[in-house]
């Protein structure tokens, strides 16, 4: 396969992958109608990451899947930050969209007006303040993602957060990253941008597999074994109809001891009706 058309193939399906993978996460959120546990500061973070990325992207003349991809990712992220404020903080729809286009708005034009002057600096040759743009979407990228690492260590849990999503994340910064080395010219930064974001999602698995796949495992398990111990114990227990006939027959005696609604209590009781006859 030609490199170009290899680049270009894998980083559409980047691009893909990155297309879908909030919308789980969306969906999850809608269901429930909170947000409870996804962290406001990583999807706004997300959503700016997406500003610097998309000009470094484009201004490096990457394959056009990878120059699309930061924007799905920014309108996307914006979207679901918005819905936490709609769930939780109770804002109104109208409100929503007016935040929500509002801040569209800014970040494409903040996007274009970088684009505009970063293709300026590369034509008298400044290349420092494009490496700049990567390495500032690598650190607003990273730092959303740790941010849901702290809530991890606070709560001893992965919460509020898809896991559906995590995974199609992963894959595409798995595609995106292999589409970079295939691109004319190999981009160090580029590959440590989709890596960082890759390795802090391995990172979220783990912890989720500890956290809670792990326990949750165990607590089958256990359910399990309770329910074939009290098997057995059911079974030499009398039937509900044959005990209610006991307790009957008891509580017609009047004695105090057929509170107990044992047999030995019970026979104690046949015995001395006997006696007093």
């Amino acid at each position: 396969m030609d490199v170009p058309v290899a680049a270009n193939v894998l980083g559409t399906i980047g691009a893909v992958c990155w297309s879908i993978q909030l919308i789980p996460q969306i969906i999850i959120n809608y269901r429930r109608q909170n947000t409870i546990g996804l962290q406001k500061s990583m999807m706004l973070l997300w959503a700016v990451a997406g500003v610097p990325l998309g000009a470094y992207n484009i201004t490096g003349d990457f394959n056009i899947a990878l120059q699309i991809q930061p924007q799905i990712l920014t309108v996307l992220s914006l979207v679901t930050w918005i819905q936490c404020y709609h769930y939780d903080d109770k804002w109104s729809p109208v409100k929503c969209c007016i935040y929500l286009s509002g801040i569209g708005i800014m970040l494409g034009g903040i996007e274009a007006g970088l684009v505009h002057a970063l293709e300026e600096g590369i034509k008298k040759d400044r290349h420092w303040p494009v490496i700049l743009m990567g390495v500032v979407s690598t650190i607003l990228l990273s730092a959303g993602v740790l941010r849901h690492y702290y809530d991890i260590y606070v709560h001893r849990t992965v919460r509020g957060i898809s896991f559906v999503f995590v995974a199609i994340d992963a894959a595409g910064d798995v595609f995106s990253l292999v589409s970079v080395f295939f691109q004319p010219e190999l981009d160090i930064l580029g590959m440590v941008i989709y890596a960082t974001e890759f390795v802090l999602w391995c990172g979220v698995f783990a912890c989720g597999g500890y956290f809670n796949l792990i326990p949750w495992v165990k607590e089958n398990m256990d359910a399990r074994k309770e329910r074939q111990l009290e098997t057995p114990n059911r079974v030499r227990d009398p039937l509900p109809s044959q005990q209610a006939d006991q307790d009957i027959q008891l509580s017609r005696i009047g004695s105090s001891t057929s509170v107990f609604r044992t047999p030995s209590s019970a026979r104690s009781t046949r015995v001395s009706i006997r006696s007093g006859d």
